[in-house]
Formats: C-alpha cells, sequence, structure tokens
C-alpha cells in the first residue's frame, strides 16, 4: 500500500495500560491508540482490604493487575512515577506498590514505560500543575467515564 492510501484503518490499534500505583489504591486504564485516535476500553481501580497484612495486599495488586493484563490484552504498560514524599515509610510502601505495577506487565512480557505525574496531568489537563482532581474531571468529561477513583 502506498502512503498516500494509508488510512487509520490500516493502522493496527495499539492498547495501552496505565497505571496509577498506590497501597490503598491503584487506578488503571485501558485505551487504544491508532494514529491520533484514542479510545476508551477500560477503567478501574484496585483497593486491597486495609485489614490484610502487607504482603497480602501486595499479592491482590500484583493478581489484580495480571487479571486485567489477561482479560484487555494490553500491547504495552505505562506507569507514574513516584512523587518525593517527606514520610520514608509512606514511600517504601507506595515503593512496593509501583514494583508490583512495573513487575506484573514486565512478567507478562509487556514493555513498561514510566512517566512523571506532571506529564500525564499535562497530557490530560494542559498543566503539569493541575491538581488531581481537576486532572481527574477532564479525563470523565473527555472520555464520559463516570467516577474515577
Amino acid at each position: 500500500m502506498v502512503p498516500e492510501q494509508m488510512t487509520n484503518a490500516a493502522i493496527r490499534p495499539v492498547r495501552i495500560l496505565g497505571l496509577d500505583p498506590g497501597l490503598r489504591r491503584t487506578g488503571w486504564g485501558v485505551i487504544s491508540v491508532a494514529g491520533a485516535r484514542l479510545t476508551h476500553v477500560a477503567h478501574g481501580v484496585i483497593a486491597p482490604k486495609d485489614t490484610l497484612p502487607f504482603a497480602e495486599r501486595l499479592l491482590v495488586l500484583f493478581e489484580a493487575i495480571a487479571e486485567v493484563i489477561a482479560l484487555h490484552a494490553p500491547d504495552e504498560a505505562a506507569v507514574e512515577e513516584t512523587f518525593m514524599n517527606n514520610n520514608a515509610a509512606s514511600a517504601l510502601k507506595l515503593g512496593h506498590a509501583r514494583a508490583m505495577a512495573l513487575v506484573c506487565p514486565a512478567r507478562a512480557g509487556l514493555p513498561v514505560a514510566e512517566y512523571a505525574a506532571t506529564v500525564v496531568k499535562k497530557a490530560v489537563v494542559g498543566t503539569g500543575g493541575a491538581d488531581k482532581a481537576i486532572a481527574h474531571a477532564h479525563a470523565r468529561g473527555a472520555r464520559n467515564l463516570g467516577r474515577v477513583a
């Protein structure tokens, strides 16, 4: 096919799994990208019970991410980078949750990219300094998703 005849139909869509890791709540979303066209596939929140032992909460995260991968068959994954935290214990726990978000897709054979929260917010809202609630409102409005945790 010559370049002039190529259309978006000729471009194979790529599914991307986005992960916003947290020990209490890990947000996820899957989009399909075909050229400049983005399509919402699915989204959700993984929320292990606070009463579970730490290792079991991590296992819940890992198994739930694996289930999302099996169900939605993404081609690659994107994980939000950790921001600086003044509480060392909280930062360490968040690091463990991020490890689940990085290792699970990698174990499934997916390429994994990491992005700063400011980059994600800039793409969604237009400014990297936007409040998380504003970014959620823009995402809901742009994709008609309902509540995004």
